[in-house]
């Protein structure tokens, strides 16, 4: 059996692998257009900032390691240029001497990854304006930044590789703007997350335009002025462009494969597409939610190793099958970490989703220990009572909980289950009711205790359209005269049992404290004397104020 695979990154090579831990006699070759293989792409920002010294850190294999450790042939610098499916034969272009030559399949892997959106900008072919895609991309840039010294650099589009990138290039020195066209920054996160992200943008001293774009990118060779759309000017001495990223499809199209709703290649559970003997995987391939069982196109690493190993799994016989994603996913932003799983607020109400949501502000672990606040903004389904998504903002701990909380979505967990997981405490680690349990705790008084939540949005909402609301600031007399909800009374906790009296039952009641648990406490006041139509401000004073525009 012969096995051809096109592209050589993540999900060409595991495919490989797979294929051959599988068959010890098929032939496997893989035809791959760039002149590195199986490389980290989301390290490459890192490199650009010198946190990683040498590129080879990032590319640890060359063809001669998969020759050497799998008998795997790696033909970099080779384009394949059509796909014959009735003949099982590929057009291979070689790129050092253009010559053109075909090749047959058995079984075919397309692996083609995704390709930078480029934006139409006037002037961005200009010789100090990149993209930051590859492994000679990152040492372009890397070089420039060594001989030129620039000063100030914009980075177009707000996702993974360019915020990493902006916390890279301010570590050089560097001056940063962000232009971002939709209304807040990293689109998969809801706004009023994003807002603390961009919170930690501005207090790092970045420059942050949101609802903009880059029309033009004015200069000779090199450009020194981006001209918005809003008519301002920003001076530069460098651009990335990181407006994020589409699946390669061109191949598969002109072979007759069928493309899916998100454009990228359509495929079942066996990462097989619509002709035989064809699989694709990678960047270049859809998923499908694990929440919604919807197609879904979320270009991941972790998620392209693992539809690699499926495809190599599935050429070779085997029956690996793919069970969908979460699009679970983590980057760092200078002292913060970001992250998400399942779907977000706006997603589940596109999905038709009745829903809770809750903003849960807690330490990572106690603050003897130098606990850090996170926010855990966490969405449930109100019919099941299965959480569909969280986002997380923090310092310290957010990688263990959004892997905890990935892990029970992905095995349908109601809230009401979080509360019961026996998770790991001592105080250099967690709190005894570690934030995810808190989490479930929330929701579960939102769903089934009659604790029920108003978020910010729809409190201003509500608020607007003049409906009668009773708003009771629970803190101390100092922190309500500091700032405060408009329209809030002050009735501190501790004098709110005496006062119950002054308050019209008749009026849906919204209660708040700093980040929601002495609301709570107010709440329980409320309801147990007879109050009927009492809510907790989700995430409190902070997270109230937090959301509004900075």
């Amino acid at each position: 059996m012969k096995i051809v695979i096109i592209g050589a990154v993540a999900a060409g090579t595991s495919a490989a692998a797979k294929a051959r831990r599988n068959n010890e006699d098929a032939q496997i070759k893989i035809y791959e257009m760039d002149s590195d293989i199986s490389y980290s792409a989301c390290g490459l920002p890192y490199f650009v900032g010198g946190k990683i010294e040498t590129l080879e850190e990032l590319v640890p294999r060359n063809p001669a390691f998969f020759k050497s450790k799998y008998n795997v042939d790696i033909l970099t610098s080779h384009q394949v240029l059509n796909i014959n499916s009735n003949d099982k034969k590929i057009e291979v272009k070689n790129l050092l001497t253009s010559e053109v030559f075909t090749d047959s399949y058995d079984k075919l892997i397309i692996s083609t990854g995704a390709k930078p959106i480029t934006p139409q900008i006037q002037g961005i072919d200009k010789k100090n304006v990149f993209m930051l895609r590859n492994v000679r991309s990152a040492d372009l840039i890397k070089t420039y930044i060594n001989k030129q010294n620039p000063q100030k650099a914009i980075v177009i589009g707000s996702g993974f590789i360019g915020l990493e990138l902006v916390e890279n290039l301010k570590a050089l020195g560097i001056e940063v703007a962000v232009v971002e066209m939709e209304d807040h920054l990293m689109r998969p996160l809801d706004c009023d997350v994003s807002m603390y992200l961009k919170d930690i943008l501005l207090k790092n001293g970045v420059e942050v335009y949101l609802n903009e774009m880059v029309t033009e990118l004015a200069g000779d060779e090199y450009t020194n002025k981006a001209v918005l759309k809003s008519g301002a000017v920003l001076d530069t001495d460098m651009v990335v462009v990181a407006a994020g990223v589409g699946p390669n499809v061109e191949l598969a199209k002109k072979a007759g494969i069928e493309i899916g709703t998100t454009g990228a290649i359509k495929v079942n559970n066996r990462m097989e597409t619509n002709i035989k003997d064809i699989y694709a995987c990678g960047d270049c391939a859809e998923s499908f939610s694990i929440v919604t069982g919807k197609p879904c196109y979320r270009p991941l690493g972790s998620t392209a190793n693992k539809t690699g190993r499926i495809a190599g799994d599935q050429a070779t016989g085997e029956n690996l099958e793919f069970r969908g994603i979460l699009g679970t996913s983590i980057f760092k932003i200078f002292d913060y970490t970001v992250a998400q799983a399942g779907l977000s607020e706006r997603e589940a109400v596109n999905e038709g989703y009745g829903i809770s949501v809750c903003h849960n502000i807690k330490p990572d672990k106690p603050e003897y220990f130098h606990g850090e606040e996170m926010l855990i903004k966490a969405v449930a389904d109100k019919d099941s009572g299965k959480l569909l998504g969280v986002q997380i903002i923090g310092k310290s701990g957010v990688d263990k909980r959004v892997d905890v909380f990935a892990t029970a979505i992905t095995f349908g967990a109601k809230v009401q289950d979080l509360f019961h997981l026996d998770l790991a405490y001592a105080p250099p680690f967690s709190t005894t009711k570690d934030p995810v349990m808190y989490t479930g705790m929330i929701l579960t008084n939102d769903l089934e205790r009659g604790r029920k939540l108003i978020t910010s949005d729809e409190l201003d909402y509500r608020i607007e359209n003049n409906e009668s609301i009773t708003i009771i600031d629970a803190r101390a007399a100092k922190q309500y005269e500091q700032s405060h909800v408009e329209g809030a009374v002050n009735l501190p906790h501790e004098i709110l049992r005496e006062n119950t009296d002054s308050i019209d039952k008749d009026n849906m009641i919204v209660t708040y404290c700093n980040k929601g648990v002495t609301g709570n406490a107010a709440q329980n006041i409320l309801i147990n004397k007879g109050f009927n139509k009492v809510y907790n401000l989700s995430g409190g004073h902070k997270n109230y104020f937090k959301t509004k525009d900075i």
